[in-house]
């Protein structure tokens, strides 16, 4: 189909990267070789019958490899922390080439089956209905709308592999894409999955039965082995997880339970670092081999019926090598693993019932130190929240942040775990109280808060670089106008928030002072960070948050400084523009809505109700910054 759409690669567009030897490129196809037969036979056109196509595709997988070194192109391998790296780039480039170029040629020589029909299973009616819509597209519109959806690359990436594929029109090809309205979701069917086959005869009734049976064993045997020449024996029982794809010696060795790694209980007390690498393996189920290898499989390959969550930027394949064990038991309806592989922190849980369904849930923690590593979550039901606590951790209670002068409830630990204990996160209605653990070891106390992620976030007060522990009188009533403000920065990663009152301020008319309080949460992976400047009035339950930014260094160790307004009703009606700013603050200047300026780190002007205006500081050391928005 469309062969005219496809010419030499453009100098421009196949940029040489770094060069990749026969080795690496190899790894790399038996690495990604489901995924990319699945987007060879995406680009293949289907008039010639899916049997034909199947084999087809295997066939372009299986001869891309280079006969020796060769650049990879300068094209991003994958989107979404799947990269496959150079060699993957390289190949998947000569596996599109390839197909494109078989869209009006002859399949190659081999592989062949006789005798039988190789065909992926059949899917439901979105499937029918959008094979047959690319079916109808030209050979670069079904790459460009494959690189899309199944590569997850933007529409720039996809331009550049379709240049040094060989497309001549590539603005052509991705609007011809666009007109397919399906989900890429769809492009995750086993309809397109030409590495999952149904077997079917081409003449039974010419074949005696014992001879039919052993093509149809002969014909598995080499759609697992021999078509796709991958060594190993099978996986057993996996539960949940997803038809198997890459064996290899690291891939087999990852998924044994037999090689999961184990310390002592007490290795935490001589090792050089604190953190989850010298956790014990603890639970009632830490001997269920069949339960770990369930859960290792769903790691490596979650099927249709595993619910996945992971934190930003956490990656989400499975562990490059054995990993630690930290946890396997029952815990409420669920049996629970927790997994450490060094990165990240994996939870698997599975109804204890036998029910079909699981769960898996993926942090990152690398960097974690004795603070990070105090606790993970196990379990949550019926709003409560169960934690799995450091072997370091002597005592825990739960304490309400909302109340700072109750005193903290003692949580009795069981093998490290905790009763269930009332989760904040996602609690409907009015934020009447904000339930945070305590955890009290050798070194201090220490808060911590669900924010809905498998690593609870730690908190503390006081000046950027300065900060300590909420185990004070003073750090309590610090946070407690402002503990609701969390919500605000659930499911976003967070390793820690820190509150930190940097200026108190006299209100107009005599109506007593307000405090500014700048929370500031960090994530586990560097970006992302969440400032929301707040501001709280006498006898207010609740702080008013003035002003929120991303990504800025403002109110962090990096920038101690913060800047930020609210537009405020006295009691006798009056509006004021109310600014303030840290203590280094040498004034304040507001201009459009609200034109002033005053000397030192507090402002107060009157203003109309409504009124915008922007801000803009001087500091002592003579730089100036801007308010927070």
């Amino acid at each position: 189909m469309q062969s005219q759409d496809v010419g030499p690669p453009s100098p421009a567009s196949s940029a040489a990267g770094p060069v990749v030897d026969v080795e690496q490129a190899e790894a790399a196809l038996v690495e990604h070789y489901p995924r990319l037969v699945r987007l060879a036979y995406l680009v293949l056109p289907s008039g010639r019958g899916r049997s034909r196509r199947v084999l087809t595709a295997h066939a372009l997988v299986q001869r891309a490899l280079p006969r020796g070194r060769a650049p990879a192109p300068s094209i991003p391998a994958q989107q979404a922390g799947r990269d496959g790296g150079p060699g993957y780039a390289l190949i998947r480039l000569q596996v599109l080439r390839t197909a494109l170029r078989r869209g009006a040629g002859l399949p190659p020589p081999l592989p062949q089956v006789w005798g039988l029909k190789l065909f992926p299973r059949s899917g439901g009616a979105d499937e029918l209905a959008l094979d047959q819509r690319l079916s109808a597209l030209s050979g670069p519109a079904r790459a460009a709308h494959a690189l899309r959806g199944l590569e997850r690359l933007p529409d720039g990436d996809v331009r550049e592999v379709l240049r040094a594929a060989g497309v001549a029109d590539v603005d052509a090809a991705l609007e011809e894409a666009d007109r397919i309205p399906d989900p890429y979701r769809l492009l995750g069917s086993p309809e397109f999955d030409p590495c999952v086959l149904q077997v079917r005869p081409t003449d039974l009734l010419r074949r005696r039965r014992r001879l039919k049976a052993a093509l149809v064993a002969g014909a598995a045997l080499a759609v697992c082995g021999t078509l796709l020449g991958l060594p190993g024996d099978g996986w057993g029982p996996d539960g949940a997880a997803a038809p198997p794809y890459a064996r290899n010696p690291a891939a087999q060795a990852a998924l044994d339970p037999g090689k999961l790694t184990r310390v002592s209980p007490t290795a935490w007390r001589t090792s050089a670092r604190t953190d989850f690498s010298v956790w014990p393996a603890r639970g009632d189920r830490t001997g269920d081999r069949a339960l770990l290898r369930r859960a290792l499989a769903v790691w490596a390959r979650p099927g249709k019926d595993v619910q996945v969550s992971a934190t930003p930027g956490t990656p989400s394949g499975g562990p490059a090598g054995p990993p630690r064990l930290l946890y396997a038991g029952t815990v409420d309806t669920a049996r629970v693993v927790v997994l450490y592989d060094g990165l990240r922190v994996a939870r698997y849980a599975e109804p204890k019932d036998g029910t079909r369904g699981a769960a898996l849930d993926l942090a990152r923690v690398d960097g974690a130190g004795r603070t990070g590593a105090g606790a993970v979550v196990l379990s949550r039901a019926d709003g409560n929240v169960r934690y799995l606590t450091a072997p370091w951790v002597r005592g825990a209670g739960e304490r309400d942040l909302r109340r700072p002068g109750s005193a903290a409830r003692d949580l009795a630990l069981t093998g490290g775990v905790t009763p269930p204990l009332a989760g904040p996160a996602g609690r409907p209605g009015p934020c009447a109280s904000w339930n945070v653990l305590e955890l009290t070891d050798g070194t201090g106390t220490r808060l911590v808060t669900d924010l809905g992620e498998l690593v609870p976030a730690h908190l503390t007060a006081g000046r950027p670089g300065r900060t300590h522990e909420v185990s004070g009188a003073g750090a309590l009533r610090t946070w407690a106008p402002y503990a609701c403000s969390l919500g605000a920065m659930r499911s976003a990663g967070v390793r820690s928030v820190n509150a930190w009152a940097f200026a108190g301020q006299p209100l107009p008319g005599g109506s007593g002072e307000a405090a500014w309080v700048c929370t500031r949460a960090e994530t586990w992976r560097g970006g992302g960070s969440r400032v929301l400047a707040q501001f709280h009035t006498p006898g207010g339950r609740f702080g008013v948050v003035a002003a929120k930014a991303e990504d800025v260094p403002a109110c962090g160790e990096r920038e101690p400084r913060v800047l930020a307004g609210v537009l405020w009703k006295s009691g006798t009606g009056d509006w004021y523009l109310l600014a303030a700013g840290s203590r280094d603050t040498a004034s304040i200047r507001a201009t459009g809505g609200v034109e002033g300026s005053a000397r030192g780190h507090l402002l107060a002007l009157r203003a109309e109700a409504g009124a915008r205006a922007d801000l803009e500081a001087g500091l002592e050391d003579g730089r100036s910054i801007g308010g927070l928005r």
